[in-house]
């Protein structure tokens, strides 16, 4: 009420319609407060987690100017002169960098190998302090941690670090710590023979950090660079690396993004619902002050600038709850909120000033918003009609938005149809939008048909309720606006997320036919099987057959991250191999190239169809490849490609794999021949040997973690919708309180009373139930089809989780009867005279 004094006119006015109900104006400011706090947090661990990872990448690159990156196979280490001794290069620090994992973890480090004499022009900050460190770091078994490797790892000088090599286990002995800041990920810095010798990788490079000679222009050597370097070796600056490995991430930040906003839009709805209903009750004082001179043009903006108060309350609280939000969120689920984008950095909260005051200036826009058709109502209502007794639906009923509602969700439907802008789904989350307001738009016009068709009853407190809902249909579409949006919303979360569950479980049924599956490492790139190794597996007692696969990477745009390449061998007499193919496949004809199979995202992003050629950079040439299928991979967001086996090894003489597919004779058991293929290979410490439903089980479960946060989203907007009804159904309780008293002084109990509040209630709660769920499925279809088929270009099957909308149903149901008993609680409390008084 301070700030209130500020304004006198509007202290005399609203200052004692919010000292008499506190309560319904505590939750509006709560309502736009929790979705400031939402979006707030979301967006500033995602930024904090983005540039944490962006610093990483940069960090490796130290002063370069330009980076000549490769696959993860990479490339010969003989290509290091021809670009060393160019005439534009001051100096070139060569490096290999893989992700290793750390024996008996199931996480990874990053490992990069250097020259430490060459480094020290382009990277100094990653070699330790010390000289004599930097000469130890050229023994064999000596390695340089960063102080988040060191922290993370409880590992200091002296100590051992024990990574996977192929499929035995090499130890370490930390000479060093980099110094502090030097980069924020947890990192291993080898020298580069070592590197290749103990990691497997002799003659192999990754990259090329290079520093260009003072006044050389870098487009120029960049474009000269990639004109003697092999097609899967790219060159790019820093910044470009940075921006290609943070866009893997970017359609996931984006959402989360989006669905913190949701929350703040629904926040939108509650103002408008209670500022409606409020400015209904105070029509009569409305109109007095303009009989007594007030004009349009000012009582539209005292009425403004309540909802802009309310905001200006409700950002404040909202920015510093999301701060202390978004701190708690980095501590207890890192930077990428248990997705495991960046499970490698442990990144600070980092506070954007400019971050805060966008989110307080939406806060405050969302509730203007909500606040300014009831105050254009209020405002054009004539003083003589709005002091009659009864106006209020009257006025609502005025009020033709069932027209301008259809055509925002015609509008809205007919954008849904738009391509994504930088891969960003922004007309499908503006036709989320239209579709909505739409619907709400056209809500009076449908609770007043729904409503008029109540069956008739002769329980009196349900006849009695049945009577007021008919009178007043507009007045509870208003009072249901904030839950409608948070209910269809929550209504098609569950059917995307129900949907795409469904298609995963079948998607894994397609992809795990084998009885079990053997890595040498369970997560990483330093893990494989020698062709030695695969011998001893195929040959174990109890194995009918064993599909081997090895995983690669290839550069198809510079701008994209790598896409996977699995070279697969294909069961005995099969022409493809078992994949959750979409469509027809291909059956490529004897002049036709060898055929590749490509996933739906690896096909959006090279523009690709079936029967198309592509060209695979793969060892040092360019090869030709028919893409003879089209298949749905929910594993590898930056796609992916299968080839066959016996083709991959013609061209790159790579036999070694990263892991097996096992199918078991019929009489023998999973567990025993875990222990066969132990014995078999008895140097294999990081084998891990997991069954078909082990697997399915451990995906599942990462599916429900990622997910996890989405569903605390949405529930925190329905949680803002249930204070729109509780604020709505207050609002009209203490309206009704002459109604009320009139129903005590003929007769009618306590208790009766409240049966009839309850039945409202449940009535509305039904109205809501249905119009939800239909609104919902709307959305649903643009989630599956148009946000998340642009956004990660996977597609999924649609599935109605009937189950969890049943229950989420009926918890609306019985929150709506709640609600509506105790918000008349109040008004039934005032003495049945005192309640009647004003008609006496």
């Amino acid at each position: 009420m301070t700030l209130l004094r500020m304004f006198p006119v509007l202290h005399a006015t609203s200052g004692s319609a919010w000292s008499d109900h506190p309560g319904r104006l505590a939750l509006t400011v709560l309502g736009i407060a929790f979705g400031v706090a939402l979006g707030v947090a979301v967006h500033l661990i995602n930024s904090s987690a983005a540039g944490e990872f962006s610093m990483a990448v940069r960090s490796l690159a130290g002063e370069a100017d330009l980076v000549v990156r490769g696959p993860r196979s990479g490339f010969p280490d003989a290509l290091y002169p021809n670009v060393a001794k160019l005439p534009g290069i001051l100096a070139a620090s060569p490096a290999i960098e893989l992700d290793a994992q750390l024996a008996g973890r199931r996480d990874t480090i990053k490992v990069l190998g250097l020259d430490p004499f060459r480094a020290a022009r382009v990277q100094p900050h990653l070699l330790a302090e010390s000289r004599d460190a930097t000469f130890d770091l050229l023994e064999s078994d000596a390695v340089v941690l960063s102080r988040a490797a060191a922290d993370a790892l409880r590992l200091n000088v002296n100590d051992v670090l024990r990574l996977q090599a192929g499929s035995d286990v090499i130890a370490l002995r930390v000479v060093a710590l980099l110094p502090a800041g030097a980069t924020p990920q947890r990192l291993a810095v080898m020298d580069i023979a070592a590197a290749q010798w103990r990691l497997g990788r002799v003659g192999e490079l990754h990259r090329i950090d290079l520093k260009l000679r003072p006044g050389t222009d870098a487009r120029a050597a960049a474009r000269e660079l990639q004109s003697i370097l092999p097609p899967a070796v790219l060159v790019a600056t820093p910044q470009a690396e940075a921006e290609r490995s943070a866009a893997l991430t970017r359609a996931y930040r984006t959402n989360l993004d989006m669905l913190a906003l949701v929350a703040l839009f629904t926040g939108a709805f509650l103002v408008f619902s209670t500022q409606f209903l409020a400015l209904l009750r105070r029509r009569p004082q409305l109109a007095l002050m303009r009989v007594l001179g007030a004009t349009r043009a000012r009582l539209l903006r005292l009425l403004v600038l309540e909802g802009a108060l309310v905001g200006i309350a409700g950002s404040a609280i909202g920015v510093a709850a999301g701060c202390a939000l978004a701190r708690f969120g980095i501590e207890r689920l890192a930077g990428d909120l248990g997705a495991g984008y960046f499970g490698a950095l442990a990144p600070a909260l980092t506070i954007d000033p400019l971050a805060l005051l966008i989110y307080f200036v939406l806060g405050i826009a969302f509730a203007v918003a909500g606040a300014a058709l009831p105050a254009l109502e209020a405002s054009r209502r004539p003083p003589a009609l709005a002091l009659k007794p009864g106006d209020q639906e009257e006025a609502l009923r005025r009020l033709h938005t069932a027209l301008p509602g259809t055509a925002l969700i015609a509008m809205g439907l007919a954008l849904s149809q738009a391509p994504p802008i930088g891969d960003i789904p922004i007309a499908g989350y503006f036709a989320v939008a239209l579709v909505l307001v739409g619907a709400i738009l056209v809500a009076p016009r449908c609770a007043e048909l729904v409503l008029s068709r109540l069956p008739s009853t002769r329980y009196a407190p349900a006849a009695l309720a049945a009577a007021q809902l008919q009178a007043t249909p507009r007045q509870v579409a208003v009072s249901l606006a904030a839950i409608l949006a948070s209910f269809s919303l929550m209504v098609s979360m569950l059917i995307m997320v129900g949907s795409f569950r469904v298609s995963l479980t079948t998607w894994l049924d397609q992809m795990l036919p084998a009885d079990l599956y053997v890595r040498a490492g369970r997560v990483g790139e330093t893990g494989y099987f020698t062709p030695e190794e695969q011998t001893r597996i195929a040959a174990v007692p109890g194995v009918r057959e064993v599909v081997y696969v090895r995983s690669q990477n290839v550069f198809m745009r510079a701008d994209r991250p790598a896409l996977s390449l699995l070279a697969r061998a294909l069961p005995p007499h099969a022409v493809r191999p078992p994949l959750s193919f979409q469509g027809a496949q291909l059956e490529p004809l004897p002049q036709d190239p060898p055929p590749a199979w490509i996933s739906e995202i690896a096909a959006d992003l090279l523009g690709t169809q079936i029967g198309s050629h592509i060209e695979l950079p793969i060892g040092s040439r360019l090869h030709s490849f028919i893409v003879a299928g089209i298949w749905r991979d929910y594993a590898r967001q930056n796609g992916a490609i299968v080839i066959d086996r016996a083709r991959y090894i013609a061209l790159t003489s790579d036999e070694r794999v990263n892991e097996a597919a096992l199918f078991l004779n019929a009489d023998s058991e999973a567990e025993g021949i875990g222990r066969r293929l132990r014995e078999a290979l008895p140097g294999a410490a990081g084998l891990e040997i997991t069954s078909r439903r082990e697997l399915k089980k451990i995906s599942l479960e990462v599916f429900d973690r990622t997910f996890a946060v989405t569903y605390a989203l949405e529930i925190a907007a329905v949680v803002i919708g249930l204070f729109g009804v509780s604020a709505g159904f207050s609002a009209q309780a203490l309206a009704r309180r002459r109604e009320f008293g009139v129903l005590r002084h003929i007769g009618m109990t306590r208790r009766q009373v409240g049966a009839m509040l309850a039945c409202e209630g449940f009535a509305v709660g039904g109205f809501g139930v249905i119009a939800g769920v239909g609104l919902g499925w709307v959305i649903s279809l643009i989630l599956i089809h148009v946000i998340n088929r642009q956004s990660f270009h996977w597609s999924m099957d649609l599935h109605l989780p009937w189950q969890p909308l049943t229950a989420l149903a009926l918890v609306l149901l019985a929150a709506s009867s709640i609600t509506a008993l105790v918000s008349g609680r109040r008004a039934m409390s005032d003495e049945v005279t005192r309640a009647v008084r004003e008609d006496w």
